[in-house]
């Protein structure tokens, strides 16, 4: 599956705001954002100018379909089985993006980031139901046990992304630290999401 290799850090600055790509260094005074709040390139200090309707929903379109590590594609095929479901188009489309394994990795605390977790699943470090899944698209169910196999548990990189991760930070998970595993409860409502985008304004993209 194709996916972005350039630098993390150039999106947040594209988008003017923390995106959260890079784990812990987003947190910490190395952050580009905190040293360079201004779009990448030449003239990025130079191109202050209001957007227009279309440049708004563009560039929050591209807000969220970076900060869940999506290529143009991937994304499209979101909204289009969240415009086939029956309830609010944005809402869907949100409640796809978050059932991702990947997602869900990164949400339980198994990794620092959601780049990090897609390639920990591809790896094959994560059993759903006590089920190999190296799918970072893989859609989770309500109920489903998300859990690190044997041969993973000693890995430095889980066990330092959880000693920073608070306990049952969301309602539709709950995490057994001592385990190493994590249930996938129920699909969260929209305000339960902690997702700083407004998706309507993609649906309203897409509907030109």
């Amino acid at each position: 599956m194709a996916r972005y290799t350039g630098p993390s850090c150039k999106l947040c600055r594209r988008e003017r705001q923390k995106l959260f790509l890079k784990g812990s260094k987003c947190h910490s005074e190395k952050c580009e954002i905190e040293k360079k709040n201004f779009p990448p390139g030449e003239h990025g200090l130079s191109r202050r100018g209001k957007f227009s309707e279309y440049g708004v929903q563009l560039r929050e379109k591209q807000k969220i379909k970076r900060i869940y590590g999506l290529l143009e594609t991937q994304f499209r095929n979101y909204f289009e089985k969240a415009n086939r479901q029956k309830g609010v188009t944005g809402e869907n489309l949100v409640q796809l993006l978050e059932r991702r394994l990947d997602n869900i990795v990164f949400r339980l605390g198994f990794a620092p980031s959601r780049k990090a977790a897609r390639q920990m699943v591809k790896h094959r470090h994560f059993d759903v139901n006590g089920h190999v899944v190296d799918i970072p698209s893989f859609a989770l169910s309500p109920g489903d046990v998300i859990s690190v196999r044997d041969k993973s548990k000693k890995l430095d990189i889980i066990h330092n992304s959880l000693r920073k991760t608070k306990d049952n930070m969301y309602n539709w998970l709950t995490i057994d630290k001592a385990g190493l595993s994590g249930t996938f409860v129920q699909i969260p409502a929209r305000e339960e999401i902690p997702l700083n985008a407004n998706e309507q304004l993609v649906v309203e993209l897409y509907s030109k």
